[in-house]
């Protein structure tokens, strides 16, 4: 019997409790929007590119690394609780372990190894992601500014005339990637302002035209600050860097129209920095490359700040 008198435990208070926090977060976890297909993707979108499967391997394989630690971890802090509670009618302190080798050995070493194994798959992955080995069948220069974005479509296009790897608005992009250009690309842009909208989706933004099929190479430039772009589905986001030029490319193997947004605090209209990618046939996107044409959408748009000197050294001194 409790001290006054009742028969009722004072631990079974504690039990509901308990019960009834466990029921809550069982609630939480499964009252969600997510259907079982989404489960295995762990909050990631469906992936639309050849590459994108690779990132989204290494996020379901750091979530299934973190998810066994958790549960060891948990395991034994409730195992502590419950089997080395204080005794009700032994009040004696336990035996104290001091200095216990094996112990600190132990979460020394597993934790060492642990990140180095993320480490592995982490660089592994970002060095195959990063290689622009494979020359490129389109080239986009995106160029950030505050608040959205311009498209260089780097290509030969009937009605414009010039040449990328000489045109003076390109000339904030390194040669290691102007080599690369094709010859004799006028080219054609299309550019975005904060009102833009997408006509099919009324996704606010400017839209971004990819052919599906084809490896796709965006060359990263920005006009004042760091933005970063980042298209969803494509599950790959690189920084848009002032005076310095990033890259990167895809494959795209999926049609649609698909969300885009800046992914780096940018400024007070960051919010606003949204934009829309549209993946067609190869033929409707050669179209789309023509109705720029036609709209007297020739040439480029400049790229951004020119790299700084020190940049070029440290890229002269890697390559």
């Amino acid at each position: 019997m409790s001290p006054n008198g009742s028969d009722r435990s004072p631990r079974r208070p504690m039990r509901r409790k308990l019960l009834q926090a466990l029921t809550a977060g069982l609630v939480l976890a499964t009252a969600t929007g997510c259907t079982y297909k989404d489960f295995p993707r762990l909050g990631m979108p469906t992936p639309t590119t050849e590459e994108a499967p690779r990132i989204l391997s290494l996020w379901q394989g750091s979530w299934a690394a973190a998810l066994a630690v958790g549960v060891l971890v948990w395991g034994l802090i409730l195992w502590s609780a419950f089997f080395h509670r204080r005794s009700r009618t032994k009040i004696e302190v336990p035996p104290q372990t001091r200095y216990n080798l094996p112990i600190e050995a132990l979460y020394t070493v597993v934790p060492i190894l642990i990140v180095s194994v993320l480490f592995y798959f982490t660089a592994r992955d970002e060095s195959k992601l990063l290689s622009l080995d494979k020359k490129p069948d389109v080239t986009v220069n995106v160029v950030g500014f505050q608040w959205s974005w311009c498209f260089n479509y780097i290509e030969s296009v009937n009605g414009s005339s010039g040449d990328a790897k000489t045109a003076p608005e390109l000339n904030a992009i390194p040669e290691r990637f102007t080599k690369a250009f094709p010859a004799g690309a006028g080219g054609v842009y299309d550019c975005g302002v904060p009102g833009s909208r997408n006509p099919q989706t009324n996704n606010p933004g400017p839209t971004l035209w990819l052919p599906k099929g084809k490896t796709v190479r965006f060359v990263l430039t920005s006009r004042d600050v760091i933005h970063s772009f980042w298209v969803l589905p494509f599950l790959m986001k690189q920084d848009v860097i002032p005076g310095h030029t990033n890259a990167f490319q895809v494959t795209p193997n999926a049609e649609g129209t698909f969300r885009g947004k800046c992914a780096e605090l940018c400024g007070v209209d960051h919010s606003r920095m949204l934009f829309n990618v549209k993946v067609v046939s190869p033929e409707r996107y050669e179209q789309h490359l023509k109705d720029l044409v036609k709209k007297g959408q020739t040439g480029y748009v400049p790229a951004g700040i020119a790299q700084t000197g020190h940049e070029k050294n440290r890229e002269s001194n890697v390559l």
